[in-house]
């Protein structure tokens, strides 16, 4: 095993990234490209397939190139990526119809309301597991249809392909095969979760047919997607493992059991936790969506809270408020004041969501007064990412009757300290983070290695160690007063 290792795919929202790891999960060599954000209107969000497809192959060959390996010393590859971004493109061409709309998008929000009004969340929720919102992919794909000439003659001629971005990589990194795996479209809100397959009265309620969809397949797949086609040549490599970007940090954080629970703080927050094999709805705000699946196993479900803001409400601070020149400088700043001062953040640039799910609710300052300063705001600013943790957290309790005695972490925002140790005391809970941050790839690169049978469970599980945990220290009494301040701010976001 020592000349052969796992790649593994990381396709976010801001970037593309290649890692190469050995036997022992170290990382061998790593490359990554960051591609533009696109925004033609007010809540529109977008990006170039084309531009992120080259910067993938661009990634893989830097990769390589970096640790002197040649593409046939890889066993596998798994692919992660950003979800609910969504692509049509032509079959015979192969060339996209319109830009990616990426998750972020609200244009279709006006959509979304009509179609809740018209049928009620709860029968979107009995079949996905999801509420009719913006988010997901359906209602973006709707749009592109009744938009888009192209999009519209492309699907009247059975010319389309539609996917999201680890469709369009994987179509475009093997002989054309037209696929994804479970928690992908599982994020599209026209799967049935419970009969794992396209749901044709979601189908026909967005007008998509069947057949420009790709076929769903395991996330780890002993069989694999397809064989890498690179430099014109059909390689050994088999892409055999893919999981949505939050459900491979699940795999990655080692959460194989009902009960354990991560949350991802990138541009976004995103906590999971696992449920087991039994399909259920939860009660308090939260998404239910395939975790994943290995071979013909059965697959298993996780309930998920997002928090549409995080890391990227840290880069707003930066680059719109402009107090700080670099984002970790964040830290110092927020450490300037001993607390928030009153003042809180409420980050619904799109509307909050999980669990409130309210499209409506506007962002906000509040609590502003003549002691308010620059650290005041930078400590409302990471507060607020700690605060919605814990709107989700209990969220979860809730719903499965667990009292959570620990949360893994990950993603760059868990290098503030300040911010971990905030998000431990009001949760109440131990918040530890991994020796190996780099999770989502991580996920990808053990389903692509269990798939090979490069390792297995008991392998991974020793690979993936703990770095360091944080333990609440807050006082009780100052915890509740610092949770009724969110409320009320929550309130007047809502209200506004």
């Amino acid at each position: 095993m020592t000349d052969k290792y796992i790649g593994a795919i990381d396709q976010g929202t801001t970037s593309s990234r290649f890692i190469i790891f050995d036997y022992q999960g170290k990382i061998i060599s790593s490359a990554q490209l960051e591609h533009k954000q696109i925004y033609p209107k007010p809540g529109w969000v977008e990006h170039d397939p084309m531009e992120i497809l080259t910067n993938t192959k661009k990634a893989i060959a830097q990769a390589l190139k970096s640790a002197s390996i040649s593409i046939d010393m890889l066993i596998s590859i798994g692919i992660t990526n950003q979800r609910e971004t969504v692509i049509i493109w032509d079959k015979e061409t192969g060339k996209p119809l319109y830009n990616a709309i990426v998750w972020q998008d609200i244009r279709t929000s006006s959509l979304c309301k009509k179609l809740e009004q018209e049928h009620g969340n709860d029968f979107f929720r009995k079949k996905t597991g999801l509420p009719i919102a913006t988010y997901f992919s359906a209602s973006k794909i709707k749009w592109m249809i009744d938009n888009v000439q192209e999009v519209s003659d492309a699907i009247k001629d059975n010319k389309a392909c539609i996917g999201t971005i680890d469709s369009w990589l994987l179509w475009n990194l093997t002989d054309h095969i037209h696929a994804t795996d479970i928690t992908n479209a599982g994020r599209t809100q026209l799967f049935n979760i419970i009969d794992w397959d396209w749901d044709s009265d979601l189908l026909e309620l967005f007008s998509i047919p069947k057949t420009a969809l790709p076929n769903v397949k395991s996330s780890i797949n002993t069989e694999g997607f397809g064989y890498l086609v690179w430099e014109g040549e059909t390689t050994n490599v088999s892409i055999n493992a893919i999981l949505g970007d939050q459900q491979a940090a699940l795999f990655g954080q080692n959460c194989f059991s009902k009960g354990e629970a991560k949350s991802t703080y990138g541009t976004g927050a995103f906590l999971l936790m696992n449920i087991g094999s039994e399909f259920y709805l939860s009660d308090n705000g939260l998404l239910t969506t395939p975790a994943y699946s290995i071979g013909n196993d059965k697959p298993v479900y996780a309930l998920e809270g997002s928090i549409a803001l995080a890391g990227s409400l840290v880069q707003w601070f930066r680059d719109n408020i402009g107090l700080i020149k670099q984002s970790p400088e964040i830290e110092q700043l927020a450490s300037s004041v001993p607390d928030n001062g009153g003042v809180y953040c409420v980050p619904a640039f799109s509307g909050l969501f999980a669990p409130y799910w309210n499209s409506s609710a506007q962002g906000l300052f509040t609590g502003l007064t003549h002691h308010s300063n620059s650290g005041h705001f930078a400590r409302a600013i990471l507060e607020a990412t700690a605060y919605q943790t814990n709107d989700v957290f209990r969220a979860m309790e809730a719903d499965t009757g667990i009292s959570l005695k620990q949360l893994m972490v990950d993603g760059g925002m868990t290098e503030n300290n300040l911010l971990m140790q905030f998000i431990a005391d009001i949760i109440e809970c131990e918040v530890t983070r991994p020796m190996i941050k780099e999770t989502t790839c991580l996920g990808a690169a053990f389903g692509s290695g269990i798939a090979s049978k490069y390792w297995n469970l008991e392998d991974v599980k020793k690979i993936q160690t703990e770095d360091k945990t944080w333990h609440p220290t807050l006082e009780e009494q100052e915890r509740k007063k610092l949770l009724e301040g969110w409320t009320k701010a929550i309130k007047k976001s809502i209200t506004t």
